[in-house]
């Protein structure tokens, strides 16, 4: 099986620690500067705010609509703040005209496509933004290159608070890029420095790849409290809503995440499948407490072994604590597929999981194996379990209304009667297989 993705590590490392304590820390502001006209001796346009102010600064910015490319390098402590002024609080950042020759940035993935953010946030700490919107209409983006994206961490670290992501999208006729990211944060990959953000209490909507990306070995995000949908359905590029890959670490927690569907798939042709929660190439990474509905695959772990990094030669998607998750209405796929190794699959409530409710799937590489699946509550699919690997422990799940309460293989056949359970590894072979397509 091959996955589609954008781009925290193999375990936890030292700088770990260090990553939460910049996510959490409360700095002290030195400074308060005003941009808009709601306020005496503002500056007229964000970035021109950010270029007059030192570290340590609150950069207040007034209802409004600013045309424009926000950078931030090689800085510390700023603090981006949409205000309220008379009766609105509506400070929106949309492309200028001349967007499209603006500042791209390498991608750190070799072969990745440049990036053209709207919201630059580069070798810097502690940037935090907040109740601010980034509008991807009228990007004006005429081709697959470069890649559009919303607001981008690259090597660096803060919080997102209350923003909004939205209309990352590309004109009619290019909806087979792989662009259009709305919040991607970056690092590893050999480059200096990591990122460490934490995305939280934010809507992110009507992207046209992903929706917010944790991707690199350098890179640690905690994603909590978010509303997450996609444009449903695609044409082109397979949408995820969340994407942890390439040794990224992280927490995935109270996320809603729904539409993110591929539409060939969505009428069961061969290609790329859309995922809600996608970890790919990324150990020991949490997803628990979310909500997804109407994605074709609802949470997956993927093991690439042609996605090595340095803390991760071989491209594991192991050691994955999926609980507490709600999965409902997958189109044609799996609620929750899992093709990776040593993973805990606990206490998730499925309903219509179409193919399965939870797959342990054999199809990337040696996977499907030693995953531990227990007090799953399992209402309706085509298998309860699809067991690709028998050697799993299965354990206390509850499992109504499925054609086979266990299916052995990793496709589920509609039949009458499924073979019998047994412990060998099963080969069989579905005549096609999905695509995941992560963002990088």
């Amino acid at each position: 099986m091959f996955f589609e993705t954008t781009k925290f590590a193999r375990r936890l490392p030292l700088t770990f620690c260090s990553a939460l304590l910049v996510i959490g820390a409360v700095q002290l502001r030195a400074a308060t500067k005003y941009v808009g006209t709601c306020a005496p001796g503002s500056y007229p346009t964000i970035q021109a705010a950010v270029n007059a102010s030192s570290p340590g600064t609150t950069i207040n910015i007034c209802p409004g609509i600013y045309p424009e490319q926000v950078i931030i390098k090689n800085t510390h402590d700023l603090n981006l703040v949409g205000i309220q002024a008379a009766n609105a609080q509506n400070p929106v950042i949309t492309p200028p005209d001349t967007f499209p020759t603006l500042k791209t940035v390498p991608d750190l993935y070799a072969g990745g496509v440049a990036k053209l953010p709207q919201v630059l946030v580069q070798n810097s700490f502690d940037i935090d933004i907040s109740t601010l919107a980034v509008d991807g209409t009228g990007n004006g983006i005429a081709g697959c290159g470069p890649d559009l994206v919303g607001i981008y961490y690259q090597n660096a670290s803060g919080v997102l608070n209350y923003v909004v992501a939205r209309n990352q999208i590309l004109a009619p006729g290019l909806t087979g890029c792989q662009s259009g990211e709305a919040i991607f944060i970056q690092s590893g990959y050999g480059s200096a420095g990591f990122a460490a953000v934490s995305v939280q209490n934010s809507s992110i909507h009507n992207y046209e790849k992903n929706g917010i990306t944790g991707d690199g070995n350098g890179t640690f995000v905690l994603i909590s409290g978010n509303d997450i949908s996609g444009v449903r359905p695609t044409t082109g590029a397979a949408e995820n809503g969340i994407q942890v890959s390439d040794g990224a670490v992280g927490k995935v927690v109270g996320n809603t995440v729904v539409d993110d569907v591929w539409a060939p798939d969505q009428f069961g042709d061969t290609g790329d499948a859309a995922s809600g929660i996608l970890i790919y190439a990324s150990q020991y990474v949490t997803v628990t407490n979310n909500t997804v509905a109407t994605t074709q695959y609802g949470i997956a772990t993927v093991t690439d072994s042609n996605s090595p990094t340095p803390t991760n030669p071989d491209g594991l998607a192991d050691h994955t604590t999926i609980t507490g998750n709600n999965v409902l209405n997958t189109l044609l796929y799996d609620a929750i597929d899992v093709c990776s190794n040593n993973n805990d699959v606990d206490s998730n409530t499925i309903f219509n999981g179409s193919e399965s409710g939870i797959h342990l799937d054999s199809s990337c590489g040696s996977s499907g194996k030693n995953n531990s699946v227990k007090n799953n509550v399992i209402n309706e699919s085509c298998a309860g379990i699809l067991l690709g690997n028998p050697a799993n422990s299965l354990s206390s799940n509850t499992i109504y209304n499925v054609t086979h309460v266990i299916f052995p293989g990793d496709v589920c056949q509609a039949a009458t009667s499924a073979p019998a359970i047994s412990l060998t590894p099963n080969v069989a072979t579905p005549s096609a297989q999905p695509h995941f397509q992560p963002a990088r």
